[in-house]
């Protein structure tokens, strides 16, 4: 068999604080061993992927060309990122396709002809080798857009209800809920029986969510948001909240309404309750900084969350019963939908990047680099 040449997309920052950003050729040698060789037919763009693919970087002022975009990157995140300086960086977290070519183990070789979705990274490419004992062999009959997402979003929304119980809490709030990783958590929720809060940002997106079956659903954008929230985490109890936003006040919100709750009808105390209050800060919707007033006593804790560091912290049997879970659901509890999709050529023309660049809650988008 000879190489395989396709094209994939690169982010490379320079010393200069230039960030290039380019469709570049590969050639990809023939699969050994327990390698797969993968055309990718779907790959979903995640907000992870886009804080590699472009981060704080100006793309509303950037110099477009033929499959390449330079922006300047601010000093501060130039700083911040000096250790990826001259590296040209593959993007795309996960991904699916079909098996077009393996290596000569058994496990390699039974995958040829099938369609797998994976999380190796580099899935912004037209094809892609990987490990074939890392992927999902997807459902006869899912196609490899149902498949594209297995990974990122219903790992994490499942993460979500594993750190719960891990950690002792009993009911979950969670905020840009409208999100697909959102709908997902309130299907879970729903399922498993767990009390959720969502925090949304406009009566649109409280009326999405409303249309999937949540029970309660706040609108921070609302005058009456902070009695709002404390009415629901009334009703459910939640004292864990996970937050995509990152930046501004809103952690402190939640954990402020969660005192205030807590302290409800208890002797009072210059230390707050003890209600053991925890938020985790999984995204950066907000790039700016989290601003905790501390109005919320003292037994309270913020933390950041990654899917990969959990599954790897995690015992195996959890990481395993999560993934079959998501492989029997695919296009029910875990179904993804996309506003658009956007092939490998035009994903980096201007009109492309600041749509999808924009991060709009429940707007997802899917590159098609075979499309």
């Amino acid at each position: 068999m000879t190489d395989t040449h396709g094209l994939k997309i690169i982010s490379t920052l320079t010393d200069d604080g230039r960030l290039v950003v380019e469709l570049a050729e590969e050639s990809l040698p023939p699969p050994q061993g327990h390698e797969i060789l993968i055309r990718v037919e779907a790959a979903p763009i995640n907000p992870s992927d886009l804080g590699l693919l472009f981060g704080p970087a100006d793309v509303a002022d950037a110099d477009y060309g033929e499959g390449r975009i330079v922006a300047q990157m601010p000093d501060g995140a130039r700083r911040a990122m000096a250790a990826r300086v001259g590296q040209a960086m593959p993007v795309g977290n996960e991904g699916a396709g079909t098996v077009i070519a393996a290596g000569d183990s058994a496990q390699a070789q039974a995958l040829l002809g099938k369609r797998v979705a994976c999380v190796p990274g580099g899935m912004f490419a037209q094809y892609r080798i990987v490990d074939a004992r890392t992927v999902m062999p997807l459902p006869d009959e899912a196609t490899a857009e149902q498949g594209a997402s297995a990974f990122v979003n219903p790992l994490t929304a499942l993460g979500f209800v594993e750190t719960m119980r891990r950690d002792g809490h009993g009911a979950i709030v969670h905020t840009a809920a409208a999100s697909n990783l959102g709908q997902m958590l309130v299907r879970i929720a729903r399922e498993d029986g767990v009390p959720l809060v969502n925090i949304v940002r406009s009566p649109a997106q409280v009326a999405i969510l409303k249309g999937v079956g949540a029970d309660h659903v706040v609108d921070s954008s609302s005058e009456t948001f902070g009695e709002d929230l404390r009415v629901a985490l009334r009703a459910t109890g939640a004292t864990l909240a996970f937050d995509a936003i990152g930046g501004g006040t809103l952690v402190g919100q939640i954990l402020h309404a969660m005192e205030q709750v807590a302290s409800e009808g208890q002797v009072y105390s210059r230390y707050g309750s003890n209600s053991a209050k925890s938020a985790y800060i999984y995204g950066a919707l907000d790039t700016g900084p989290t601003i905790l007033n501390r109005n919320f006593g003292f037994s309270w804790n913020v933390g950041g969350w990654l899917l990969f560091p959990f599954l790897q912290s995690a015992p195996s049997e959890v990481g395993e019963r999560m993934r079959a879970r998501v492989r029997d659901s695919l296009t029910t509890t875990f179904a993804s939908s996309y506003k658009a999709r956007i092939s490998l050529k035009d994903a980096l023309t201007r009109e492309a990047v600041l749509t999808y660049n924009a991060r709009r809650t429940g707007e997802k988008y899917l590159l098609v680099p075979n499309g």
